[in-house]
């Protein structure tokens, strides 16, 4: 204590009583440019803040800070109230009982109560003081009535302060009493000394206030781990995004494995990413053939348009011309409506066209049309069909799936005395299916999804009219009606199935 007051009573020197506190001096605008740091810092500090993470765990922090205020204030709360209501508890006690002895022995008798009770070594904080009318003490272990002017004359609570010797020293501690009146003057104080109640209160505040501290400090902290945290998962998006706009269709959000929403939306973000460049790459390949496809058919329309017009051959060889060129230019319409048929498929803009169709009726009329070509070609075509079998759809995209499976199946499904082509419907538990099996050649597994893709055609020569785009539609309208197609071996031959899910079964 000596050397504190000696610290606080010293006065400064007076050399420099004047002085300013030192301060850096500011920098000036050369030395400011050679920190480019500071911009960086502060424009990232600025990204950060107007972020929409940041103010969702500026809110989570501020909820978080009422609660633990909230909590520590109820705790702080009940310990006070928890010791002032023991302390009342312990002076109402004491005054009843000493109430009683006065009832029983008169003065007197309290008086000697109050002298018994004082002689001890107040171990226990208990004060006590009996006085007169004029004031002079009877009994009791303070020495005199406490320094509250005016004296209370009626009984209640007072709280007051008192001088305690402690070792050769006279400390002034606070208290909490209570006065009982006695008739002719007298009076009775009991009171507690609740130095010890100040400084537990004392204590519990402090520690409160540290601890409040602290789970503030964490949840400041843990709220800035997790806006930073979530910043650098959407930075991830937005890099990614930003190289794919840049033309790397390639790249993709990274994934952490957690499967939490991060993980999710990655995953969705990565399936959306592979679609387009997928869908791409096939733009990419469509056109390479569609300028490898057409482009002969093209120089030999132009090629024998020229015959006929600069030859010198008679009208009959024009004619014939001309004829061929249309037949070129017929086929040429084909690839392209093919191409239209795929694409509006693919964008459903033919969703008003859907109704209940049935599939065996479907069925039977694309084999009716077919059956004359296939009789021609040595071909047997029967149709396996349950009565009933409906779905919801586009009759004519349907129709034209299936006509291109038995285009298919004509083209390619002979081998050698087998030329029979079976077009099954039936019911499913899942839904419901239309398959179109052959006898040929079959298609390697290896190649079954490829052959699906635009253009392609497994041969080599391809001299069989036609475009590779059959298959390409039948996925499309089966995609388009919710299904899927598939391919399998016949053993021999092929086996093409469009299967339907039960939510496009009306029947």
């Amino acid at each position: 204590m000596p050397d504190s007051l000696g610290l606080l009573e010293r006065s400064p020197d007076p050399a420099r009583a004047g002085e300013e506190p030192a301060l850096p001096a500011a920098l000036p605008r050369a030395t400011r440019r050679r920190w480019p740091g500071a911009a960086a810092l502060t424009g990232g500090v600025r990204r950060v803040v107007s972020t929409h993470a940041f103010r969702l765990a500026g809110l989570y922090f501020a909820v978080f800070a009422l609660s633990v205020l909230g909590v520590l204030f109820f705790v702080y709360w009940v310990s006070a109230d928890f010791v002032e209501r023991q302390t009342e508890a312990t002076l109402d006690a004491e005054i009843t009982g000493l109430a009683e002895q006065y009832a029983q022995g008169g003065l007197s008798g309290l008086v000697q109560i109050v002298a018994a009770r004082s002689a001890g070594d107040r171990g226990d904080g208990m004060l006590y003081l009996v006085t007169n009318r004029d004031g002079r003490p009877l009994a009791g272990n303070i020495t005199g009535w406490p320094g509250i002017e005016p004296a209370p004359s009626e009984s209640g609570s007072l709280s007051f302060r008192f001088e305690l010797p402690v070792n050769g020293k006279l400390e002034t501690h606070p208290a909490r009493g209570k006065l009982f009146a006695i008739p002719d003057g007298y009076r009775l104080l009991v009171g507690r000394d609740v130095s010890d109640a100040a400084d537990y209160r004392e204590r519990i505040k402090l520690t409160l206030l540290w601890s409040g501290l602290v789970a503030l400090g964490i949840g400041l902290a843990g709220g800035t781990l997790m806006s930073r945290n979530m910043l650098r998962r959407v930075e991830q998006v937005n890099r990614t995004a930003e190289r794919v706009m840049a033309g790397n269709l390639s790249d993709r959000v990274p994934q952490r494995g957690t499967n939490d929403e991060f993980d999710q939306l990655a995953g969705y973000l990565n399936g959306m990413l592979d679609q387009i460049e997928r869908l791409m790459t096939g733009m990419r390949e469509v056109t390479d053939n569609v300028a490898h496809d057409l482009k002969t058919p093209l120089a030999r329309l132009r090629a024998r348009l020229e015959l006929a017009l600069f030859g010198s051959a008679g009208p009959e060889a024009q004619k014939e011309a001309i004829r061929t060129a249309i037949e070129e230019a017929d086929r040429l319409l084909a690839t392209f409506n093919a191409l239209l048929s795929i694409a509006e498929a693919e964008a459903g803009t033919r969703r008003e066209a859907a109704e209940v169709v049935d599939l065996a009726e479907i069925a039977r009329a694309a084999t009716e049309l077919y059956e004359p070509v296939a009789d021609e070609k040595g071909f047997s075509v029967r149709v396996e069909a349950n009565p009933g079998v409906k779905i919801r759809g586009d009759r004519h995209l349907l129709s034209q799936a299936v006509a291109n499976l038995l285009d298919n199946a004509l083209k390619y499904g002979g081998n050698g005395h087998y030329g029979e082509i079976t077009v099954a419907v039936r019911q499913t538990r899942e839904g419901a299916e239309l398959e179109v099996r052959d006898r040929g050649p079959g298609i390697p597994e290896a190649e079954r999804e490829s052959v699906f893709d635009r253009f392609v055609r497994l041969e080599p020569s391809r001299s069989t009219p036609g475009n590779g785009l059959g298959l390409s539609l039948v996925r499309a309208v089966a995609r388009r009606h919710g299904g899927r197609v598939t391919l399998a071996d016949n053993e021999p031959g092929l086996k093409v199935r469009l299967e339907f899910s039960a939510g496009a079964d009306t029947s």
